[in-house]
């Protein structure tokens, strides 16, 4: 592709308007994952408990910024404001939950058409962690840590609340802790957050901007493509074991239990000699 073109390209999609259509795709992959966690008791759950279902919906698709908010000293509920992105989540839960004959969670889960709301929604993501940084930053010129934590929250807030929502259903997992097993989104929304807080904070990065915004982009789509079509679903393991074998004792601990066995063996091999 001409240069030229792609930078133009990359220009258009750092000006894509998310409302209506990306907001419907993200509400659309919120309502799915709260009726698959849900379980086969899906249906029977939001028949019996709608108010439980709708609340906990909603509190996926705005958790980024409810989070976000919380944690900046901000309306936790700032996000509820736009009536018209309430009435949007509002509406696709309904599809999602309660349409005749479930045409609407077919359809959804049809997978031609979860594709096109998984790319929408990966688009949908990168501008939310690019807002999250920009508004921290903003804040806290000088807080690069901040700017990371509150674009990654805001890429993926419902991974963080995860525990609560899943209360509010009547539901208790306190092992459903993001801190202690990360997602892959949240791990992507790390390394995109620090992309591009070393793209506006320094130096490092030289490209223009658009094509830095492009890239995040063209990442999250293909990874999040690899993993509903090739089951690639965390490509940063292999690069955590190394990491976790070098640095944080991983090597050590293993050379322990092979001297271990080794002088386990010397000492019971004397212990025979002597009897």
């Amino acid at each position: 592709m001409d240069p030229e073109a792609f930078l133009d390209l990359a220009n258009q999609v750092t000006k894509l308007k998310m409302f209506p259509y990306f907001d419907i795709a993200h509400s659309v992959l919120c309502a799915l994952h709260v009726r698959e966690d849900l379980g086969a008791g899906a249906q029977a759950f939001s028949r019996k408990h709608p108010m439980s279902c709708w609340l906990s919906t909603m509190l996926v698709v705005f958790a980024g910024g409810m989070l976000s908010n919380g944690l900046l000293g901000e309306p936790i509920l700032a996000p509820l404001k736009n009536t018209q992105q309430l009435l949007v989540a509002t509406a696709v839960w309904y599809v999602v939950f309660y349409t005749p004959f479930d045409i609407g969670y077919k359809i959804s889960k049809f997978l031609p058409v979860k594709l096109v709301f998984a790319t929408m929604k990966e688009i949908y993501r990168c501008k939310k962690v690019y807002d999250g940084v920009t508004h921290a930053a903003k804040l806290y010129p000088n807080a690069y840590i901040i700017m990371i934590l509150i674009g990654t929250l805001k890429g993926n807030g419902a991974g963080f609340t995860k525990l609560f929502e899943r209360l509010i259903r009547g539901v208790w997992t306190p092992t459903a802790m993001e801190f202690m097993q990360p997602s892959f989104p949240t791990k992507a929304c790390i390394v995109a957050s620090t992309i591009f807080v070393l793209d506006q904070k320094t130096d490092l990065i030289s490209a223009p901007h658009s094509l830095v915004y492009f890239g995040i982009v063209i990442f999250f789509v293909y990874f999040k493509l690899s993993s509903l079509l090739l089951g690639i679903h965390d490509p940063f393991v292999p690069f955590e074991n190394l990491f976790c074998a070098l640095f944080l004792g991983g090597i050590w601990d293993s050379l322990a239990k092979v001297l271990g066995r080794g002088s386990a063996k010397e000492d019971k091999a004397d212990s025979k000699k002597k009897d």
